[in-house]
Order: C-alpha cells, then structure tokens, then sequence
C-alpha cells in the first residue's frame, strides 16, 4: 500500500478541506459531521485525479486497493456488500471540483447493478419494476459516460418502448417493459463495443472512476474554467456514495432546492422535486417538477424535517446553500450541498441581508459578491420572457454588456441622421475607428464583424455604456452596398436587429429591454464597499455626460479625459483638418483659434459635472492622419474651404500617413513638433478652470503628456505649457495650482522613472500601450493568434484584459519604485482598460497606487474590486 492517502471516508474530512477533497466531498464530509442523514461513502481526492494524468490516464494498482479498503469500511456501516447478488450495495459515483462547476461534469448513478444483482435488489425491494428502472439507467448512464456511447441511442429504444405502450411517461412502463428495455440497452452496448455489457462491479467501479476524472478535461469543463478562470491544474475529486432510490415509488423522490431564491434573493425555500424519480429526471425537463412547497402537502414529516435542516445549513455555512436530496420511502436524505449560483441582484440582495440578519460582517458580504457579476446590474437587459421568444441569428464576443436594439445603418453619417430623426439605431461596421465616434455615441449599441474584446469598438462601448458585439465572424458586412449577410439571410439598412452585448447574441427583430436600477441593496452594498477600500477609483470620461453617469456610480475623479474624442465633433472637424494641413506655424494658429473656444467649453462642463474632484486632462494623443477623410469628394471639400487644390491636399495626407501609426507621430511628439497646439490645449485647460474655480475652489487641473519615453521629451513640452499657462496667469489676474505629469506607457519610460519624475507631478500608467510595446503585440492584430495561445496553454491570461503581472507589472513596480525614490510625493494611477479588471485592481492596490480609472460602467466593479484587495490582503 502506498504511504500516501488518497481516499477519506466521509467521516474523515471537513468543509475546510476543499483543495483535496473538492467541494462536493468537503460538504458531504461536513454534513456527516454535524449530524445530518447523508447517505455514507468516500471520497478520491483531487491529488488523485492529478496523478490519474501523469499515469497515462490509469487508476495504478496501490489506488485500487485503498479503494477496496474504503468500500470494506462502507459495507460495514451499511449492512450490505457490494457484490452480493441477494442484497447488493449500489453507488453513485460523482464529480466534484474545489470550485464548484455544476452541470459541467458527469455522474453515474444505480452502479453495481448486473445481471444476477438486479434479481436480488427486486426480491429484497419487493419491487421488480424499481429495480429494472434502475438497472436500465445505470446501462445508460455508464455506456454514455464511462465509455462514450451517444445516450442517443438509449433514448430512441426508451421512445420507441413509450411509443409502442401507448403512454407518456417513463413512470408508466410497468416492470415487463423496463426488462425488455434493459435487454435492448444491452443489445446497444454490445453492437457498439463488439462486448458485452460488464457484469464485475469492481470492473464497473473503476471504469467510473476513470470516466470522472477524464471529465475534468472534457470540453464543456475548459469552456467553463476558461469562462469562469479557473485554473486546469486543480483536478476533480471522485465521491463514491451508497445508493438511495427516489425511484421506488409514490412515496420516493427526489429534488432539488436553495435556501434562498436564486434569481431575486428574497428569503424564501426555493426548490423543485419529483416524486418516483432519481436526481438526473429533475433536471432533464422530461417530466414537470413540481415546486418544493407541494412536499409539505405529500410528506409532511420529510418536509418538516427538510426545512429545519435547509436552516442548519445556511447558519453553518453562513451562505444560500443549493441542496439535492432524496427521499426514499419516506426518509430523507442529503446528497450535496454547495454555495449556491446566483444573480447579481440575488448576490447583493443575499449579501445585505445576511448582514442584517448577524449572519455575516460587512467584510464577508463584499467577499460574496463577484466583481464581474455586476455588469449585470449596470446596464439594460433583454426581459427574460422577451428572451425566450426571440430567434437568435449570430454570435460574436461579448464585448460590452447591455442590450439594444433598433435599425441597422452600416455608417457613422447615417447613422447619426437616422438618429436625429428619433430612430433607435444599431451601427454595423467591419470595424470601427475613431472617425465613427458620432455614430456610436448616436447608436444604441454596436456591431462589428471583426476585432476583440479590447477592439476599438469594445474599448469606446465600454467607456459610453452601450452594448456591443465584436468579432462577429458570421456576420459579413457590406459598408459600399450597405447590406449584411448572416447565412442566407441578407439584412439591408433599416431593417432591425437586437444585440446581447453581455453574451455577444445578435438577435431578428426587437426585443423588449428592462432598464437597471441601482438603489436599495445595491447602494448598501456600495456603502459597505466604501467603508472598506483604500485604493480610489477614477473614471475615463471625455464628456460631462460620461463624467455625471461616472460620479452617479460612485467615481472619485476623473483618471482619463482623452481630448482628441471632442475633435471629431462634425462641427469642429473641419477647423481641425485645417490646422492639420496649415503650411504655416500661422495658419496653424490661426485654426487652433477656432479650436481653443471649443475645448474650452468642453473642460468647463467636465469640470462642473465632477464637482471639484479630480481631473486628469490627456493631450492630444492619436497621430494626425486619423482626423483626415479618405474619401476624394471629402478632401476635395476640405481643399475648396481652404482655397487649397486636391493634390495639394492629396499630398498632403500622403505624407501624414504611417506604416505603424502606434509607433510613429504621436503623443508627446506632435507637441514637440507642432508646440502650437500643446499651447492652446494648455490655455483651454486653465482657463476653463479658472471659471469654474468660483464654484469650486478646490479644483486643481492635472494636465497628462502622452507617450513620453525620454525626460527630455517631457521637458520640452511641460516648457511650452507652463510658459503659456502663465501668460494666462497673467491676462487674467489670478492663478490656480495644477499639476503636470505623464502616462507610462513606453517600456522606456517605466525603467527611466527616476528621470522623469523630476519633471512629472503624477504618473498614470497607460497599460493597453505598455501591454502592446511590452510584448510587441499589435492589441488590434494580435486576437488572430493569441486564441491559440490560450488554447496551447502558451498563456493562462489574456495580455489585453488582466495585467501580465510577471512581465508588464514588473514595469509597473520598477516605475512606482524608481518614482517614488526622486518625489515621495509622487501621485500614481492607472487608466487604461486594465483599470476595470478585478485582478488588475488587486495587483495595483498592491503596489501601492493612489487610484485606478475606468469607463464609468466599470467604476462600481473596480470599487467592490478594491474593497475586495483590502480583505484578502488582511487575511
């Protein structure tokens, strides 16, 4: 025998034992311990499963006689040996994971049943016909999960048996017909194996086993932990229960309940059963459960006895259980209990509650809550009934939770004219880029038939709130012919669909919406969130209609205001293109003149949505070109209104355009070569403050240079500011303190901090271009091979999504550190994507950083995220 244990009894192991005995067996393990009716059994622990892979997928011969052993200790507490043909000892024979994923593996019932077995559980019964029903579902199930026949095959002889008698249900064959079935499912395994149905319960046993650890590798399973990141290295445990029968019956059953309602919260029994079934029938939709309050009316003892127990529970555990049961001739027993799945509006409400109750303390409550989940609260949804009805026709990544729906229009032009004249309006483009920006702040949601989840499309949807589908690869989009084909089906400008941007379904047609409310719960649960957190969380905001639905969110600044969004107003476009193509510092001037009004009025809303809080302004950072039309009827325009001829023009966007647009003129050097303009944007800026600075005296500008890799770089632009910062000083007769900084966004940057931080106020990390130049990824490019990345096990985390702590965050440090050494005082921050992703927050609680800033839908995610670092980090 192997010195190492693998296997534990039930009466061996605790609820703290999750690691090594997944949850399904910590749970029956303390269920047992504190006195409830579990069937016994034992558990093979999730070191097992491990070990089952690097022995080549076999159960090796030490692991077979502990399991021996372990069957010896059950028989014992049961009265019955597994193999006796008079009295045979059945077992389930069940998955279970440290972290719970239900549904996603596979589970044998009825195991130990042959031939000779069956006789003696229907004479010792006194009921053949139970004892056939469970004889036929174990051969189903056992051929279907432990060998991989299609369980096809079994229900088409089980519907054609149905057929044959005349009647509906599986519960209306008599035990003539289930014998006669079950030497048909025989005749199925044998013509698909070339073998006979096995007949050694060991033989079966361990088949099982091996079927449930394979499992944990099945593709439902990596979809699942990939969904949810979980990691593939935990294994599942395997738990070997003595059978109970809700099948034997009008007075058996079997059922499924949570403390709790799931969807709402609300403190109430939920739950379904069904009388002469076994766990798998509830499920299978086959038959109507009927709701667990009925069982009062059927077994009032049981029911009784059940309640009490489902309130022992939910005190011991201190959380809405999901519990299976089976109630075999009147007695009642517990199969499973977990933590049960729920909504977020379910989650918060639980939460809350339980604080209320004394259950829980505020700490525990934020820790019950997932981040994520609060999309859910957030944004609009499709009514769940609306849902059932409506034809789903494609599927994309979903890329910015909500819902939407409303007329299709494959342009930004149209689309903003179409919503002018009050249509609801859905922009579908190839991808999108900057120069739509109008069409989708006008669009109730966004369609592209390429990019990712950080796409131009998804990283601008997120900021604004709006749904969006990415990546939509069924989607074939026509921007010239202003048509979309999805299989055969052509869609034509006009026609509407309806998008899921939480599950990336495009859908035929309207569907209705239900607005999200955000009082109640929910703000308790914030309060307690605000009360723990140490870390602020800003907001990336480029409008004050953004910046108020940031604030209304709970955002404590503004981390990311990014001007080169106000440009592209269809109002201010054209003054911008003519500073663009000026050939004169003057002409240049001359447009930026126009410009500066503009901005300036921007600030001021901005300033006054934020109420004095902080404001971190970006200068202009996309290189020149992406302002400039591509169309010959558009630049001709531009020429007539500058009295300047179409090659000219032409030409002139020629030698703007660049090979590598993310690497070439931008940033911090267009200040350095067009100074003029960081000079206006500077005056804007302090301008407006200096209005809004009587209505809010301790507002204080932070002005953020773009795309500094060099102190020198920083040096020359902040020269040019502060030198017209005081001219307006000056001009005005007052002053007011700001402060100057930069995004670390160049690898550069990041190992130069001490450098740069002689000249920079505050450093906010702009992680999407650190992530891109850090790896050399282009965040647009790269979504055609990183899937292969992950799917090759190269990466367990996606680069454009969480922090690569180990590559990307080790930059980060370097530049906290390095910065800190040369101004102590330093302000530290972080706005790119990243700024929304619970672990990315965690990670810069902490380094130490003063905020992180996200669009304003992710503000109450990264709030709970931080609460949640505080927690950990005192555990």
């Amino acid at each position: 025998m192997s010195e190492k244990k693998y296997v534990y009894d039930f009466n061996e192991g605790d609820m703290n034992m999750r690691s090594l005995l997944g949850g399904k067996g910590a749970n029956l393990a303390e269920m047992t311990n504190i006195g409830l009716p579990v069937p016994q059994g034992f558990t093979i622990s999730t070191e097992a499963c491990l070990r089952f892979y690097d022995e080549d997928k076999k159960l090796w011969p030490d692991l077979l006689l502990e399991i021996d052993k372990h069957l010896e200790n059950v028989e014992k507490l049961q009265g019955k040996k597994f193999s006796d043909p008079q009295d045979p000892l059945l077992f389930s024979v069940r998955s279970g994971a440290a972290i719970s994923m239900p549904g996603m593996m596979d589970t044998i019932l009825n195991l130990g049943l042959n031939d000779e077995t069956v006789k003696g559980l229907a004479r010792t019964t006194n009921n053949e016909r139970f004892a056939y029903d469970s004889y036929r579902r174990f051969i189903q199930m056992f051929s279907d999960v432990a060998i991989g026949i299609p369980k096809a095959l079994f229900d088409a002889k089980l519907d054609g048996m149905k057929e044959e008698k005349g009647v509906k249900n599986d519960t209306d064959l008599n035990a003539e017909d289930l014998k006669n079935l079950v030497e048909q499912f025989k005749k199925v395994y044998k013509e698909e194996m070339k073998e006979d149905f096995p007949q050694e319960p060991k033989v079966q046993l361990q088949k099982a086993v091996e079927a449930v650890f394979s499992s944990w590798n099945n593709n439902r399973a990596k979809v699942y932990r990939k969904l949810n990141n979980i990691s593939d290295s935990l294994g599942t445990a395997v738990n070997v229960q003595s059978m109970v029968f809700g099948n034997k019956g009008a007075t058996s059953g079997t059922g499924v309940a949570f403390t709790r309602n799931p969807a709402t919260g609300e403190n109430k029994l939920f739950g379904e059963f069904l009388m002469n079934a076994q766990g798998e029938d509830v499920v299978a939709g086959i038959r109507t459960p009927e709701s667990i309050d009925k069982l009062k009316e059927i077994n009032e003892d049981a029911y009784n006895q059940f309640v009490e127990a489902t309130h022992t529970l939910e005190n011991h555990y201190h959380d809405m259980q999901d519990i299976e049961f089976t109630i075999e001739e009147g007695r009642l027993f517990f199969l499973q209990t977990r933590n049960g799945k729920r909504t977020a509006e379910a989650a918060v409400k639980v939460a809350v509650d339980q604080v209320k109750e004394g259950l829980i303390d505020k700490k525990e409550a934020i820790m019950r809550v997932e981040p994520k989940q609060l999309d859910q609260l957030l944004h609009p949804a499709f009514k769940a009934d609306a849902l059932k009805k409506a034809v789903s026709v494609a599927k994309g990544l979903p890329a910015s939770p909500g819902a939407g729906s409303g007329k299709i229009y494959f342009n930004a032009e149209d689309a903003v004219a179409a919503a002018k004249s009050g249509q609801k309006v859905l922009l579908v483009r190839q991808e999108t880029s900057p120069e739509d920006i109008e069409g989708m702040i006008s669009a109730e949601g966004i369609l592209t038939a390429r990019g990712g989840m950080t796409s131009h499309a998804a990283v601008v949807a997120r900021g604004m709130g709006k749904c969006c589908v990415a990546g939509c690869s069924e989607a074939r989009v026509d921007e010239i012919s202003k048509t979309m084909r999805i299989g055969e089906k052509v869609y034509k400008q006009g026609d509407v669909l309806s998008l899921d941007g939480s599950t990336g379904s495009v859908y035929d047609g309207e569907v209705a919406k239900a607005e999200p409310e955000l009082t109640g719960d929910f703000g308790q649960f914030m309060d307690y969130v605000n009360e723990i957190k140490k870390l602020g969380v800003y907001t990336n905001a480029d409008t004050p209609r953004d910046a108020k639905q940031a604030v209304k969110f709970g955002a404590e600044g503004i981390g990311l205001c990014r001007t080169e969004h106000m440009f592209f107003d269809e109002k201010r476009i054209p003054a911008v293109r003519r500073m663009i193509l000026s050939k004169s510092v003057d002409e240049r001037k001359k447009a930026l003149a126009e410009i500066l009004p503009m901005q300036k009025e921007d600030f001021i809303g901005i300033y006054q949505a934020m109420e004095g809080r902080p404001v971190v302004i970006r200068l202009l950072d996309p290189p020149l070109h992406e302002f400039l039309p591509k169309e010959e009827k558009d630049l001709k325009a531009i020429g007539e209104s500058m009295g300047i001829s179409y090659d000219d023009v032409r030409d002139r966007v020629l030698e703007l355009a660049e090979f590598n647009p993310m690497l070439g003129h931008r940033g911090c050097r267009l200040g350095i070569t067009y100074p003029e303009i960081s000079r206006m944007q500077a005056r804007a800026i302090i301008e407006a403050a200096l209005e809004v600075k009587k209505q809010y005296p301790v507002l204080k500008p932070e002005i953020m240079v773009p795309l500094v890799g060099h102190v020198n770089e920083l040096k020359y632009v902040k020269k040019q500011m502060v030198d017209e910062i005081n001219k307006v000083f000056e001009e005005k007769g007052e002053k007011i303190d700001y402060l100057i900084g930069t995004m670390i966004e160049v690898p550069r940057a990041a190992i130069t901090a001490d450098e740069i931080a002689k000249e920079a106020e505050f450093f906010s990390f702009g992680t999407n271009d650190l992530t891109q130049m850090g790896f050399g990824f282009s965040r647009d490019d790269s979504s055609k091979f990183l899937a292969d990345y992950e799917s090759k096990n190269i990466f367990d985390f996606k680069p454009f999504e969480t922090i690569d702590q180990e590559g990307i965050g080790k930059l980060m440090k370097m530049a906290v550190d390095y910065g800190k050494q040369t101004r102590p005082d330093i302000i530290l921050g972080i706005c790119g994507e990243h700024g929304g992703d619970p672990a990315t927050v965690e990670f810069c609680h902490k380094l130490g950083l003063n905020y992180v800033s996200c669009s304003p839908f992710r503000v109450p995610i990264a709030r709970l995220a931080a609460a949640q670092a505080v927690v950990k980090e005192s555990k």
